[in-house]
């Protein structure tokens, strides 16, 4: 799959891993992880942004506790639609952008949010487009946050295991995100390896 047909994918994806999927999902444990990252580091009126909102479940727990300037980016348009259908509060409060986050990020000035957050987005970036982790850190004026699947083995994150393939659908590239972004500057504060994915909080510097 190159860059191109990786957006696509995402960009047109129904069914299973859709917005509407998400959306039934709702708020879940990671949901739980970070607000309880923001509470303790950020006041309530910080500048969120999550990379690959998909209908905003994410960002509707945050609205429930208390954070209301927030923004997303989506590749597929049809992300806020379903937000509107599930999680009206949240399409009402928010801006937000559609389209790829290596077109939509260097559009955004130098450290213009204070919390960056990804979950399950960053591992589908593709190898060719590494260079957007680099306008991810420079757009973060404090916080950056991953919840990104690292691989479940030993292995998380180690050479030998960059890519998987998820039921023969689409790659996931397993990265290990405290050297990606240490490597541009950013601090990793904590690191929490889950079932499914591992929550790491940086600062910047």
């Amino acid at each position: 799959m190159d860059p191109e047909d990786n957006h696509r994918y995402w960009a047109d994806r129904t069914e299973e891993f859709s917005p509407e999927y998400y959306a039934q999902i709702g708020p879940n444990e990671v949901s739980e992880t970070l607000a309880s990252v923001l509470d303790h580091y950020v006041e309530e009126d910080a500048a969120i942004l999550e990379v690959g909102c998909s209908s905003g479940r994410h960002l509707a727990h945050l609205l429930d506790r208390g954070f209301e300037n927030l923004t997303g980016i989506d590749i597929n348009d049809e992300s806020f639609d379903v937000m509107a259908e599930y999680f009206p509060a949240v399409a009402d409060a928010g801006e937000f952008h559609t389209g790829p986050i290596e077109e939509l990020l260097p559009t955004f000035d130098d450290a213009a949010f204070d919390v960056v957050y990804s979950v399950e987005t960053l591992q589908h970036v593709h190898p060719e487009n590494t260079d957007v982790f680099e306008d991810l850190a420079r757009v973060t004026g404090d916080l950056l946050v991953t919840a990104e699947n690292e691989g479940n083995s030993p292995r998380r994150g180690r050479e030998g295991a960059e890519v998987s393939c998820v039921r023969d659908d689409f790659p996931l590239y397993h990265r290990n995100w405290k050297e990606v972004f240490s490597e541009l500057g950013l601090a990793q504060l904590l690191c929490d390896p889950g079932k499914r994915d591992t929550v790491r909080v940086f600062r910047t510097l």
